[in-house]
């Protein structure tokens, strides 16, 4: 099963979350150790509570057209293709700007002299290897680059096989855009963690919108920080149908612990009877 873990807006312990749910699953003796998959690439931080030793480093990026000046006639074919704006021809030389490039290959196929081949623009990396009772990998983009997907999606297609026994938790970006898609959309379940502010309700709003409506994917919510804000929230769960999976605490020794890097259910093990609870409530659901 693959669970991830999403949430509307940065800053909602997302995180927190999935390094808590895949350390919880190790002590269930299920023969499989979890997989947990750090998606958020701009930023990911999972591994700072974990501390793996990697074992696999791989450039990721996108194919990206390298014109041959000795082959283009300046024809503009290319140019005209390109919906991104990748690519244009000014008088006699052809202008390649690769990080607008989305890696389609239209420029290559409509090239009526075959001047065009594909080149990789490096834009990341991916690593993975261990970590105590886990298995951990994670996407890392290189400073400067604007496009997120295309390492989310070399580290899915490494760590993800259809064929996968086991568990699988997902970390995924923050917010409702394309890298979010590309991180949920293989997942079974998607666990939405938010707060009890307007602001949380605002982008937990655009995260159901994304994920149920139109992903269609079996969703629950845990609600972080309880105890400040309103009660709106919980209406809206409710309202909506959406089953909240657990309320963690507003509490500063949780937050002590965390920037220290240790695991909330390392610093505090009576949250793991918590997130195993959530794991059962989840597979429970599933069979339905």
């Amino acid at each position: 099963m693959v669970i991830a873990v999403a949430s509307g807006k940065g800053g909602t312990g997302k995180t927190m979350v999935a390094v808590s749910l895949a350390l919880a699953a190790s002590e269930e003796k299920t023969g499989f150790r979890p997989l947990l998959l750090d998606c958020d690439v701009e930023e990911p931080n999972a591994g700072l509570f974990l501390d793996p030793d990697y074992s696999l480093h791989r450039e990721t990026g996108v194919l990206v057209p390298e014109v041959d000046e000795d082959k283009c006639t300046y024809c503009g074919k290319c140019a005209e293709v390109c919906v991104w704006n990748a690519i244009a021809v000014a008088g006699s030389k052809t202008l390649v700007f690769r990080d607008m490039c989305h890696g389609c290959a239209s420029c290559m196929l409509v090239c009526p002299e075959k001047a065009i081949k594909e080149i990789l623009h490096v834009t990341g990396k991916i690593e993975g290897g261990t970590a105590s009772s886990v298995d951990f990998a994670r996407g890392v983009m290189n400073i400067g680059q604007a496009m997120p997907v295309p390492t989310i999606s070399s580290l899915l297609k490494e760590y993800l096989p259809r064929e996968r026994e086991g568990l699988v938790i997902i970390d995924a970006p923050p917010g409702t855009s394309c890298p979010v898609v590309e991180a949920v959309s293989r997942s079974d379940y998607v666990v939405l963690v938010t707060e009890p502010t307007p602001f949380g309700l605002h982008d937990l709003k655009a995260a159901v919108d994304v994920v149920v409506n139109q992903l269609g994917i079996q969703t629950g919510v845990i609600i972080n920080r309880d105890g400040i804000g309103d009660m709106k929230v919980e209406e809206y769960c409710n309202s909506e149908n959406l089953p909240i999976l657990a309320r963690i605490p507003m509490d500063r020794n949780i937050a002590e612990v965390l920037s220290e890097g240790i695991p909330l259910i390392q610093g505090y093990p009576e949250y793991g009877k918590v997130f195993l609870d959530i794991l059962n409530r989840i597979r429970k659901e599933m069979s339905q």
